[in-house]
């Protein structure tokens, strides 16, 4: 009994360690059907090519994302569009209020430039 228990021990452990030699047996009452390959199966063509298409939008989705110095490429003319703010011939849009004000501050802040240079050098 012992050497029995053994012997199916190491079929058993044969078995695990070896899952590409398959299983062996001729009892009519295990065969099953495969529903996956038989003719009057539905084509799965059409549902491979989709996961195809779905892997290969996702990978270039991880590309872009891990790798944002890429950037983007585009030959769409609907994409393009024009900047209005920094093209060549935009205008100034500094009022006379502006000018002003931003003269004022650069004369106030030349004054606190020279009253700091008296402080921290009074020998001169």
């Amino acid at each position: 009994k012992i050497l029995a228990e053994a012997a199916a021990l190491k079929k058993s452990a044969a078995a695990y360690m070896h899952p590409e030699v398959g299983v062996k047996t001729t009892d009519p009452a295990l065969f099953g059907r495969n529903y996956f390959n038989r003719y009057s199966a539905p084509e799965t063509e059409d549902e491979r090519a989709e996961i195809l298409a779905e892997a290969a939008a996702l990978k270039k989705s991880a590309v872009a994302y891990m790798h944002p110095e890429v950037g983007v490429c585009s030959e769409d003319a609907t994409l393009f569009g024009r900047n209005y703010f920094e093209r060549a011939s935009a205008p100034d849009v500094e009022s006379m209020e502006e000018a002003e004000e931003k003269a004022k501050i650069l004369a106030e802040a030349a004054a606190l430039k020279h009253l700091a240079r008296d402080y921290m050098h009074p020998e001169v």
